[in-house]
């Protein structure tokens, strides 16, 4: 058997992969591409659950568009804050929210949840 080279060892190993990755569609965001929003999943999650407090988690995952699971995780956060509470009604749970408790961050720590959600929230009835 003939011996083979280094390199045409490594090459056969090599992963396959394009010559060059392709160029990103020129496109504006839009609801299809969003692309990134200013708000994140942790207030996308207060302002469903503002809307329906009796909201199943599933129906707010995919609202989002984000897994039940992060729902879940992010109730989890949310409630260890102070800022949600969980009541059990029958085989469903009643979301309450404390929305005077200022916002976490120091650059906008002068204001509180409600100023934060109100518009979003009044606008969305």
């Amino acid at each position: 058997m003939p011996k083979r080279n280094t390199r045409t060892r490594l090459r056969t190993l090599a992963p396959l992969r394009p010559a060059s990755t392709p160029a990103r569609p020129k496109t504006p965001p839009g609801p299809t591409q969003p692309g990134w929003t200013f708000l994140t999943n942790h207030s996308h999650v207060l302002v469903c659950l503002l809307q329906d407090p009796a909201a199943r988690l599933r129906d707010v995952a995919d609202r989002i568009g984000i897994t039940e699971r992060a729902v879940q995780k992010i109730v989890f956060d949310l409630e260890l804050a102070g800022v949600l509470t969980r009541q059990r009604q029958g085989r469903r749970n009643q979301y309450s929210m404390s929305l005077d408790l200022p916002l976490r961050h120091a650059v906008e720590a002068h204001c509180t949840l409600r100023d934060l959600f109100a518009p979003i929230v009044k606008s969305a009835r």
